[in-house]
């Protein structure tokens, strides 16, 4: 059986019923939180949905795994780096990071930089 989980964020808080809050489990991470939307928990087999906030100043590790990444900007004003390129970004770019590329988001503006993000159910560790 399917699973919902409502929006119910508010006032700028992007939230949904059933879904914890979690600091983003990476010690070269600054500033960010983690919402697990769709994943084991909901019995998704294939594929996990997190939404990621990363608070002005702030940034996600620099990292690079063996599986894809489809991201969607939903709120702020951020910088990603693929590889040596650095790009800005904002509400509604969508970012393919594919296999093995270097890849890091970082908020640049005032209000939090909010993003989904799309990866394998099974992933690969940090390489």
């Amino acid at each position: 059986m399917g699973t919902i989980h409502r929006f119910v964020g508010a006032d700028g808080v992007f939230d949904w019923e059933g879904v914890r809050e979690r600091d983003y489990e990476s010690p070269d991470a600054q500033r960010v939180t983690a919402r697990w939307l769709m994943g084991p928990s909901e019995g998704a087999p294939h594929f996990a949905v997190r939404y990621f906030e990363v608070q002005p100043e702030g940034s996600t590790s620099l990292d690079r795994h063996g599986h894809d990444h489809g991201v969607v900007i939903l709120r702020g004003r951020g910088q990603v780096r693929l590889g040596d390129d650095v790009t800005e970004v904002s509400f509604g770019d969508a970012i393919y990071v594919p296999p093995y590329e270097l890849h890091q988001f970082r908020c640049v503006g005032y209000e939090p930089l909010g993003f989904l993000c799309v990866v394998p159910a099974r992933r690969s560790t940090v390489e």
